[in-house]
């Protein structure tokens, strides 16, 4: 009688930890940036395009978004006031219109039910993202708070996504993030996260190499995340 190696075992789902984007993210608040980059620009009397703006410019951080405004590195002191200015007239705009994103509650109260720890790391000042994690009622959900005070660089260098998968005491590889930007995701996979991209501002194919690309929240479970770190799951993007 032939002795038969015994079937091999299924892969056993890693414990991870889900770190998000902000912007685009956790709260579709794309619109209410643009709307205030573009009064910022109208009352600096600054030109304006809106796909330039959209295509080289968002999704980074304010000094990038500034230079590529003014055509000139500012000083460091003029930048950061004029910073604050964008942020403001954001934060004007936005009050009383500040929700989660469709099914991320839902996922956020999953995660934290399986144990599953959370973080946002996010390009934006802190007085924005307090801003909306309290507007939106979503504190509670989140064990770790990075944004671009942290760290000397921000999207699309990895330090953002590194200083949370620090912060959350596990090693980038074990952790996905939820991106919706070029510069998001590329700061993302150089952190050697998996990434899902939300497809608020740029299609899957625009994005990149996501793993999966969804357009908000719904559907999404603990179960669907672990499986991107076992196999190729359905909507894979190379």
């Amino acid at each position: 009688m032939k002795n038969h190696p015994p079937p091999a075992s299924p892969p056993v789902p890693p414990v991870f930890s889900a770190v998000f984007d902000m912007d685009g993210v956790i709260v579709d608040n794309r619109d209410f940036h643009f709307r205030a980059w573009e009064r910022f620009a109208r009352e600096h009397g600054l030109p304006f395009d809106p796909e330039y703006f959209k295509n080289n410019l968002f999704g980074r951080v304010n000094r990038e978004i500034l230079k590529g405004l003014f055509k000139a590195d500012l000083p460091p002191e003029e930048a950061a006031r004029y910073a604050q200015e964008k942020e403001a007239l954001y934060r004007e705009l936005y009050k009383g219109h500040v929700r989660p994103a469709a099914g991320l509650v839902d996922l956020l109260e999953e995660l934290k039910a399986a144990g599953i720890t959370t973080a946002v790391a996010t390009s934006a000042p802190r007085i924005n993202l307090a801003f909306v994690l309290e507007e939106a009622d979503l504190r509670p959900f989140f064990d770790v708070l990075v944004d671009i005070g942290a760290v000397l660089k921000g999207k699309p260098e990895p330090d953002l996504y590194l200083r949370a998968a620090e912060e959350l005491r596990r090693r980038p590889e074990e952790c996905v993030a939820f991106e919706d930007s070029y510069p998001g995701v590329a700061s993302a996979l150089a952190a050697g996260m998996r990434v899902v991209g939300v497809t608020t501002t740029h299609t899957a194919a625009e994005l990149g190499r996501v793993r999966l690309a969804i357009a908000d929240f719904r559907g999404v479970s603990v179960e669907k995340l672990r499986a991107l770190f076992i196999e190729p799951p359905p909507g894979w993007i190379e």
